[in-house]
């Protein structure tokens, strides 16, 4: 079964500092495009980062500057560094393979595949 397991969810101080992380298992497909979505309380699931398998990326344009998708093909992985933490940053963070991600990149993938989300709080 085609799954992805995110991790690395949990709760940062403003200005500090958090990984995210996503293994993907079950013969998912090298080639798909992941990336990070995020969905906050009362609002719509909006576009973090995403990345190409030969590492070409897409950021929403508030968070360019303070997050960083990378990728490692090998472990079918992918994380998200988050940087200079701010309260808005608080959501449930959700790994995508696919479609979603292909937009986000202007290119097209059909298959589309969610993680189950981890939660990251943002709190002094």
């Amino acid at each position: 079964q085609r799954q992805l397991v995110e991790s690395g969810g949990g709760m940062v101080q403003p200005g500090g500092s958090l990984t995210l992380s996503c293994v993907a298992s079950g013969g998912i497909s090298l080639i798909f495009p992941m990336g990070w979505f995020r969905q906050a309380p009362g609002k719509e699931r909006e576009l973090v980062a995403a990345i190409t398998v030969g590492g070409r990326s897409a950021y929403a344009d508030s968070l360019k500057d303070r997050f960083t998708i990378s990728r490692d093909n090998v472990k079918k992985t992918i994380d998200l560094q988050m940087n200079r933490v701010l309260p808005e940053d608080a959501a449930v963070y959700y790994c995508n393979a696919g479609r979603s991600a292909a937009q986000a990149l202007r290119i097209t993938y059909e298959t589309e595949l969610w993680g189950q989300g981890t939660q990251v709080t943002v709190s002094s």
